[in-house]
C-alpha cells in the first residue's frame, strides 16, 4: 500500500508535506498521517536522539486558548493543578477531571501571555476532541475556547537539545524548568517552553 492510499482519509499536519520530501515512512496515529521512520532507520534516530538531539513533530497533539474573567478560577474546577497561582511565562503539568474526579486526560497549562485572563493548553492527539467539548461543556460562561490545528508544535528532546536550539533561538538556553517564552527561533515566531531536566531536555515549539 503506498503512502498516498494508506493516508488519504487521515487529517495532516501542517508540516506532512516536509516529511514525505525527506522520505519518510507515513503511517495512521490518531486520526493523523504521522511520520514513523525516515531512511536512517529506527536504530539511527534512536541514537542520536539519545546522544545529541531529535526533533519530533507533535503537531497532531491539541492547541488551544482559553479566554474570560475568571479563567483561572474556572480551569481549576476541571484539573488537578493550582492553576490560578501561575506567573506569566510559568506552565504546570495536570490532569483534566470528569465529575467524579477520574482522569479523562493529561494535559499541559502555561499562562504564556502576561493576561490573567488568558491561559494556553495542550492536550494529546488521541483525545483532544473529547477534551474541547469537555472543557467547553464544563468552563464557566463567558470563557472562550479557540483551537489551533493550523500550528505546528515541535518536540526537541535530548542532551544537547538545549546547545542546538540556542544556536537558533538566542536565550531559549536561559529558560528554566516548567517555563516557556515568546522566541524567534530560526527567525520563525514561536512559543517555546522547557518542561525537562538538563541532560534530559524536552522542548516544546508552537510556531503559527
Amino acid at each position: 500500500m503506498s503512502v498516498t492510499e494508506s493516508t488519504t482519509e487521515l487529517r495532516r499536519t501542517p508540516l506532512a508535506s516536509l516529511h514525505e520530501a525527506a522520505g519518510a515512512r507515513m503511517v495512521p496515529f490518531a486520526g493523523y498521517a504521522m511520520p514513523v521512520q525516515y531512511p536512517t532507520g529506527i536504530l539511527a534516530e534512536h541514537g542520536w536522539t539519545r546522544t545529541e538531539a531529535g526533533l519530533f513533530d507533535v503537531s497532531h497533539m491539541g492547541q488551544a486558548t482559553l479566554r474570560g474573567r475568571g479563567v483561572a478560577a474556572g480551569l481549576e474546577e476541571l484539573v488537578a493543578a493550582d492553576v490560578a497561582g501561575l506567573s506569566p511565562g510559568q506552565q504546570r503539568y495536570t490532569q483534566l477531571l470528569n465529575e467524579e474526579g477520574g482522569i479523562l486526560d493529561d494535559l499541559m497549562v502555561a499562562r504564556a501571555s502576561p493576561s490573567s485572563d488568558e491561559l494556553s493548553v495542550v492536550v494529546n492527539a488521541g483525545t483532544k476532541e473529547a477534551d474541547y467539548r469537555h472543557l467547553a461543556a464544563n468552563l464557566p460562561a463567558g470563557i472562550e475556547l479557540e483551537t489551533h490545528d493550523d500550528r505546528a508544535l515541535l518536540a526537541l528532546q535530548g542532551p544537547a537539545a538545549s546547545a542546538a536550539l540556542a544556536g537558533l533561538a538566542p536565550g531559549a538556553e536561559r529558560l528554566a524548568f516548567m517555563t516557556g517564552m515568546a522566541l524567534s527561533v530560526g527567525g520563525i515566531p514561536a512559543y517555546v517552553t522547557r518542561s525537562g531536566y538538563t541532560g534530559e531536555v524536552s522542548w516544546l515549539m508552537s510556531c503559527p
